[in-house]
């Protein structure tokens, strides 16, 4: 059995099914513009992507990071296109591909906490104290599940599905293959991988069932399928950013400095030797290692491209459990791990970043006790709430969940809120409620 391009591309738009093609605009050019021009694609300019509340202006925001990784993306995905445009359906270019990828690229992190991945650990970690446990207490395991192994994916497709534009009525309402595209991990979270991966809430269980159908994924198990083709393009497109702007970043930050960087990348040009003038010159650091990113995105590019083609049968039935740049150019995988590796031992450790992720901690906890245990007051009591229970519910604005909705649905009402803040208005405001609760 093996998955079909005519269902894999189909036209139809999640929510709203029959919208006509507009001159000049193809349905997948519609899902570019309503992500960049969407509230939770602008708040990702003030999202950490590795550093918190970085004060210098070129080191990378999630914002910053997508718009990147989707320029990667379009480039994979016309490429591919142009590979296999005769098995492609009539209505199909190679350019409507790279439009697919670019999208799914721009909104690949749009569900991310504040904070990067330390928020995401914040959030987890505190429904696993006892705190948050007897909050959750009353949760079927699955639900529970959800909560304390929240995960930036699976918000991110609840952002699109769910919350943004259109609350509960499709959200940004984009077409199957865009939000096929953009899921990694077609499963719910009792099936995430050991680091806590999968990218569907019970909440939207129904939508995935459903974008499954339409696309005609197919089903490795119980409410688990296999990744639509363009996913691995996406996937590819965010590794080649990170591994090179991570170190990039971390240059910026004097944590590495260009002698560490410049054979990593070098394995990752696939050429070892190459020694642009420009190393000789006077030029900046930022100069010397724009020279080599270029020529090392270039040749990763073109590696996930082989591994895509090589891996081609395997894609289309469902069999294909690997990664695009591990499987391709040896250079490039062994440049990528040296590259994690790098990151791992040097860059994540720095003193500074810890303390902003340690204080990040600390933020979300207050924002967390504060609104869960004002949600579970209004579960608790259905009618006369404490005055700062109301106040603080009242902060959520049209976000806040009502009195008579269960529990689970109020506590992913109050991450939807929490999840969606910038680091700056989740610092603000956690000190804000910090000192309301010091008085109280």
């Amino acid at each position: 059995m093996s998955m079909q391009w005519q269902k894999l591309l189909t036209p139809k738009r999640y929510g709203h099914e029959d919208l006509p093609q507009e001159l000049g605009r193809s349905h997948f050019h519609k899902d570019h513009d309503r992500i960049i021009f969407s509230s939770a694609f602008r708040r990702l300019g003030r999202k950490t992507q590795v550093h918190p509340l970085a004060l210098n202006d070129h080191i990378h925001t999630r914002l910053t990071h997508s718009i990147e990784v989707g320029s990667i993306g379009r480039t994979l995905g016309i490429r591919v296109g142009e590979l296999i445009q005769e098995k492609l359906p009539d209505w199909v270019s190679p350019h409507d591909l790279g439009m697919i990828v670019q999208s799914a690229c721009l909104a690949h992190d749009i569900g991310n906490p504040p904070f990067g991945h330390a928020g995401e650990y914040a959030i987890r970690d505190w429904f696993k104290q006892p705190v948050g446990e007897l909050l959750i207490a009353s949760l079927s395991a699955e639900q529970k599940c959800d909560i304390q192994t929240f995960e930036g994916n699976a918000q991110g497709f609840r952002v699109v599905t769910t919350i943004e534009n259109h609350l509960y009525d499709g959200g940004l309402r984009l077409t199957y293959p865009t939000l096929g595209t953009l899921i990694k991990y077609p499963w719910l979270s009792k099936q995430a991988t050991n680091k806590g991966k999968f990218s569907c809430y019970l909440t939207e269980l129904d939508f995935m069932q459903k974008l499954a159908r339409e696309l005609g994924l197919i089903s490795l198990d119980e409410n688990h399928w296999c990744r639509h083709p363009l996913a691995y393009l996406m996937e590819a497109a965010d590794d080649i950013c990170y591994a090179i702007l991570d170190l990039e970043d971390a240059m910026e930050l004097n944590i590495l400095p260009f002698t560490r960087i410049k054979p990593i990348l070098q394995k990752l040009c696939g050429d070892l030797e190459f020694d642009d003038s420009v190393f000789h010159s006077q030029a900046s650091s930022r100069r010397k290692i724009s020279a080599l990113r270029g020529k090392a995105m270039e040749n990763m590019v073109q590696s996930a491209i082989e591994a895509f083609m090589a891996n081609y049968d395997d894609i289309m039935q469902g069999n294909y459990t690997g990664e695009l740049l591990t499987d391709g150019d040896p250079n490039v995988a062994d440049g990528l791990q040296e590259a994690k590796d790098l990151a791992r031992e040097e860059v994540f450790p720095d003193t500074r970043k810890t303390e902003l992720e340690v204080g990040a901690y600390s933020s979300l906890g207050v924002l967390l006790d504060s609104f869960c245990h004002a949600v579970y007051e209004q579960h608790q009591q259905k009618q006369t709430l404490s005055y700062r229970s109301e106040k603080i519910l009242s902060l959520m604005g049209i976000h806040a969940p009502k009195a008579d909705w269960d529990l689970y649905h109020s506590y992913m009402r109050v991450l939807d809120f929490i999840s969606g803040m910038t680091d700056n208005y989740a610092a603000y405001l956690s000190r804000q409620i910090g000192g309301i609760s010091t008085v109280n």
